[in-house]
């Protein structure tokens, strides 16, 4: 790696601007006030809750994370957010119904003092969701230019040092790369021109960039994963990550593939199909938003089992996967996987799993994760894509000419080593024989 960064102190408060204030967004921000008023735990958030090993096995030690690296306290956690409801975050957590009634009536006072600000929308992006809470302006670049102002006057008027921007809105329909995409230039002009090719995260993205914000992108929409805005992020020294938050499903595939493939077991088809009747089950209703997920869920076996390297094991897969709306099920996902393997002479075997999940609480501690570790990445002066932070990713971003990391043992390894070369720790390789005295 490079030379050992300089790291400035987390002094002053951190604001974490969320576009998409429902589901995910307001069981975060619940769950900060009721950590800080210790009505509960930061369950799921390796910032509060990990630790780290460093140095040899027999030296045991093995600091929490939050003590090892200087992170932004919660208490110093400031949010806010845009969205197409008018609604509060209050009344918004009502009606998302993840969390119970008992603990919003503890962090009410919370949840009302963020009231979201008029979002950048357009339904031929995200045709399952409209409001009345948007901008207007006569093209993109002026709604970007909207968006710089309400992020200048969030960071006066709470008297932020420090702002972090992580996507938590709706899946947008699937795009691909195009020609306007290309350039910082190209992409300037279509965003005067409202080309077709630029969805509204990107131009929560470009508003974010140039306001030197940290932007994380936590659905599978294209966004920040083209070379403009890539550029646009280097030249400005500011982080960028994504895409696409590991919940649920996928989650479950990065921990059960790894070990498939590191007991060389076979795999003939893998089917996964769940219900989910939150905001988010609605939109993946529309077949281009949910084309969008898909890609996103599918990539991940392959750069798993590598079928290049074991094509008699993982060389003819049938993998499948399928979204349900289902309404009466709310927050509550429920996910079914059908696995066929095969063994020793081929013989066929099978798992299956059914993992009855909350969507918004798994979801929940990596916003927090995220906030926390790209505001700690911009202080370091680390800019463009922040590949060590691919854990929390299902369509991790990489450099050009990468292929993603999927496994999340992996993943975990590079997000903890380059932890430790942050603080000038030596990096965990596993490789080194260790002494014992007897």
């Amino acid at each position: 790696m490079s030379t050992q960064p300089q790291i400035q102190q987390p002094s002053g408060r951190l604001g974490v601007l969320l576009p998409g204030l429902g589901a995910v967004a307001t069981t975060f921000i619940a769950g900060v006030a009721a950590v800080r008023r210790g009505l509960a735990r930061p369950i799921g958030s390796l910032t509060q809750m990990g630790t780290i090993r460093l140095g040899k096995r027999t030296e045991s030690r093995a600091p929490q994370v939050r003590d090892f690296v200087p992170l932004t306290a919660i208490d110093d956690l400031v949010c806010g957010g845009w969205d197409v409801f008018p609604e509060d975050c209050y009344q918004a957590a009502t009606n998302a119904g993840v969390l119970e009634p008992a603990l919003l009536e503890q962090v009410r006072e919370d949840l009302e003092a963020v009231r979201p600000m008029a979002a950048v929308f357009d339904r031929n992006y995200v045709r399952k969701l409209d409001g009345p809470n948007t901008k207007k302006g006569k093209n993109k670049m002026e709604l970007a230019e909207q968006l710089m102002q309400d992020i200048d006057e969030f960071r006066s008027r709470n008297k932020l040092d420090r702002l972090v921007m992580v996507w938590c809105g709706s899946t947008e329909i699937y795009l691909e790369p195009s020609a306007v995409h290309q350039s910082l230039e190209s992409f300037e002009t279509g965003l005067r021109e409202n080309d077709p090719g630029i969805a509204p995260s990107m131009i929560y993205a470009y508003a974010a960039l140039k306001s030197r914000v940290p932007y994380a992108n936590g659905a599978p929409n294209l966004t920040v994963d083209i070379p403009a805005l890539r550029a646009l992020a280097r030249e400005l020294h500011v982080p960028v990550a994504g895409k696409d938050f590991k919940t649920g499903q996928t989650l479950m595939k990065t921990i059960l593939a790894p070990g498939l493939r590191a007991r060389l077991l076979g795999l003939n088809g893998w089917y996964s199909t769940n219900i989910l009747g939150n905001r988010d089950g609605e939109v993946l209703d529309d077949p281009d938003s949910f084309k969008s997920k898909e890609v996103s869920k599918l990539s991940v076996l392959e750069t798993i089992l590598q079928p290049e390297q074991h094509p008699e094991l993982y060389g003819d897969i049938d993998h499948v996967v399928r979204i349900n709306y289902y309404p009466p099920r709310g927050d509550n996902k429920e996910g079914w996987d059908n696995i066929d393997i095969f063994g020793w002479l081929g013989y066929p075997m099978q798992i299956k799993v059914n993992f009855l999940c909350r969507d918004s609480i798994l979801a929940a501690p990596i916003v927090l994760d995220l906030a926390l570790l790209m505001d700690l990445a911009k202080r370091s002066d680390m800019h463009g894509v922040q590949e060590w932070l691919s854990f929390y990713f299902k369509s991790p971003m990489t450099a050009p000419g990468l292929y993603p990391e999927h496994n999340l043992f992996v993943q975990q390894t590079k997000l903890k080593n380059t932890l430790r070369w942050m603080m000038g720790e030596e990096q965990i390789t596993h490789l080194g024989r260790e002494y014992y005295e007897e």
